[in-house]
């Protein structure tokens, strides 16, 4: 290799790659490759893979330098939503030198090789991928409805399931009855149900939610009710579908819109549909071939094996592309989908978006769109969706035809990685950064940005460092107490990180009793009930604070994002709406907030930021601190940001 002759690309930058990030079909991509040398190359040559399909160009030479030269080309992008990668072949004498993304794949500055390397990424995107407004102005709730709040006034749990232990005391341990093969035989409840919803709407709307996601709320076994027994049927334990209709009556006119949980990969094995243990009185497919569900399921050898996720045999699969369950879940007039958008629902969230086929989605996608214009889908999906490759297949559901939204664990595990420490602020941004460059602007602006959920570790317990010790939940273990020095540090880091979440682009999401420091390892401890009464006032008052602040500015929500530190232990962003319109050209509140973060425990951080290019010299305050004016001088600002401190500077 010629060690002489140096080549820059970087994708994250303007000048090299025009314009930024996903762009839509048939449009114009000018990418451009800088050579540091004396003398020229014999070629330099730009490849292109889409699918299995390499494309090869020449690069023209668009200008020379004193020390080198640019190279450039335009790449007009295909009439179909596709992923494209791209690197480049520099060919100087008898050497032969690649030019690709770096190691990571996360864009930006890449790497030399000797072989061919890993591409860039571009997302081609459709017209149709458009997110409505409402959605990405909102703050998501979400209702694990067992452990949320029993609405009746005797605390009774209603209609107990056959051979099901109710737990006494609300706030008992949860837990699971197994048998020696790990097999869950009883199933545990506490008793929350719609109608404690419905009686816990204007507390919801006082902490400024704007949307509930309600885990599965159809009829089933289990308290998960991820194995569904009927989708045309609340559980009884939660109530029935007239008060069902009633809620989303009620939280309508509070200005709050309900989004379900559906569970379209697999059934419950007891369930009309498959009717394992003969619970229902229709014939199941695992009671006879002649079943008008047979073809809904995979057998391998009829009755006993059959295709189940993830060979949990409770939860046979579905064929979902099979006529007649598409016809029941999405086609029908009195369809799963039309029947409970009918009682008011606004949108759903797909389970197991990578086990529900492509075509699947789309079809799901056209449904509720006719349904409702302004409805939302979103997958589960817990990498980077634009380029995931699931069961060997590339999926094509973010691109513009299929989700809307994704539930945005990336975001999580960055941030709860940073700030503990494992990660610097360079590496988070350059994870934030490969989101930002491979998704659509309406998506990035419409991922679910959890830090919660009913699969992971509560926040509170994850940022204690604690490890799990399943002894300490069965009680024969004592609980290891933080002293007070460290639970507050845990709540500042809880601060730091629900700040993050509330001013930057996406939808926060809250898990239940997160705005309360519950606590809990993975599940069932992650399950807990509602502290109804004991709440900490000092973390559920700062949720209000930073929530109504998000609701305050338009620009937190809609306007530009611009990454501008990004050191150590410091990071920081601007947020900014300029001239009266959004990034999506909405009309919005002008507006530019600086957001600082300090991670460190124990040092003030001292930083000085040019700013020249994006805000003018004057006074910003501290929106966290109305006491702070910082001044912006001569282009430069320069503030202290003390440990464990983040900073939402205004521009007055």
């Amino acid at each position: 290799m010629d060690r002489s002759l140096k080549i820059y690309h970087d994708s994250h930058d303007i000048f090299y790659r025009d314009p930024f990030g996903a762009v839509p079909t048939n449009h114009r991509i000018r990418l451009r490759l800088k050579i540091e040398s004396e003398k020229f190359p014999d070629s330099v040559i730009i490849c292109q893979w889409i699918k299995d399909k390499e494309i090869r160009s020449n690069m023209k030479l668009a200008e020379s330098l004193n020390n080198g030269f640019i190279y450039s080309v335009d790449i007009i992008t295909d009439q179909f939503p596709h992923i494209f990668t791209y690197y480049f072949i520099i060919t100087s004498g008898l050497n032969v030198i690649y030019y690709g993304d770096n190691h990571d794949g996360f864009g930006g500055f890449g790497s030399v090789s000797h072989n061919p390397p890993r591409g860039y990424q571009v997302t081609v995107y459709s017209p149709k991928a458009v997110t409505p407004a409402w959605f990405k102005d909102a703050v998501m709730y979400q209702i694990y409805v067992d452990r949320f709040y029993n609405g009746n006034p005797d605390g009774r749990v209603q209609n107990p399931k056959k051979n099901s232990f109710i737990h006494a005391c609300w706030d008992d341990t949860p837990i699971y009855i197994r048998n020696a093969d790990g097999r869950v035989i009883r199933w545990t409840f506490f008793g929350g149900n719609l109608l404690g919803v419905i009686k816990k709407l204007s507390y919801l709307k006082e902490l400024g939610v704007d949307v509930i996601y309600f885990n599965p709320i159809f009829e089933s076994s289990s308290n998960h009710k991820y194995d569904t027994g009927d989708y045309t049927k609340v559980d009884p334990m939660y109530g029935d579908n007239d008060l069902f209709k009633e809620l989303c009556g009620k939280a309508r006119e509070m200005g709050i819109n309900i989004i379900l949980d559906g569970v379209f990969s697999h059934t419950g094995s007891d369930s009309i549909y498959f009717n394992k243990k003969g619970t229902y009185p229709q014939i199941g497919a695992c009671q006879s071939k002649n079943s008008p569900y047979y073809k809904w399921f995979r057998f391998i050898r009829y009755p006993d094996k059959y295709e189940c996720w993830w060979d949990i045999d409770d939860l046979p699969n579905v064929n979902e592309m099979d006529k007649s369950y598409l016809d029941f879940i999405i086609h029908n007039r009195d369809s799963v989908v039309n029947y409970w958008m009918g009682l008011g629902v606004k949108g759903w969230r797909l389970d197991v978006a990578d086990e529900l086929p492509d075509e699947f989605i789309k079809i799901f996608k056209d449904a509720i769109r006719k349904q409702d214009s302004e409805s939302i889908l979103i997958g589960e999906v817990w990498e980077d969706a634009s380029n995931k490759i699931s069961y060997g297949e590339a999926r094509e559901y973010f691109l513009g035809e299929g989700l809307d939204s994704v539930t945005n664990y990336p975001f999580r595990n960055v941030l709860i990685d940073f700030f503990l420490n494992k990660v610097d602020a360079q590496y988070m941004n350059r994870v934030l950064m490969s989101l930002y460059e491979n998704y659509p602007p309406h998506y990035f602006y419409s991922t679910v940005n959890l830090i919660g959920s009913h699969d992971v570790a509560r926040i509170m317990t994850v940022l204690t460092e604690i490890p799990f010790d399943r002894a300490v939940y069965e009680g024969s273990k004592p609980k290891i107490e933080l002293t007070p020095a460290a639970k507050e540090i845990c709540i500042s880091r809880l601060k730091l990180i629900t700040l993050f979440q509330m001013t930057f682009p996406g939808v926060p999401c809250i898990y239940y009793g997160d705005e309360t420091g519950l606590e809990g390892h993975d599940d069932p401890y992650n399950r807990s009930t509602y502290p109804w009464g004991m709440e900490n006032q000092e973390i559920l008052s700062w949720y209000r604070k930073i929530i109504a602040l998000r609701e305050k500015y338009d620009a937190l929500r809609t306007g530009e994002w611009i990454p501008i530190y990004a050191v150590g232990d410091v990071y920081g962003y601007i947020r900014r709406i300029q001239l009266g319109t959004d990034i999506f050209g909405e009309k919005r509140q002008d507006g530019t907030f600086i957001v600082l973060f300090n991670r460190s425990l124990r040092e003030d951080k001292k930083i000085s930021i040019e700013l020249e290019k994006w805000i003018k010299d004057g006074n910003m305050i501290n929106l966290l601190d109305d006491k702070e004016i910082v001044t912006l001088k001569e282009g430069i600002l320069s503030t202290t940001i003390k440990p464990l401190e983040g900073k939402v500077l205004f521009c007055t």
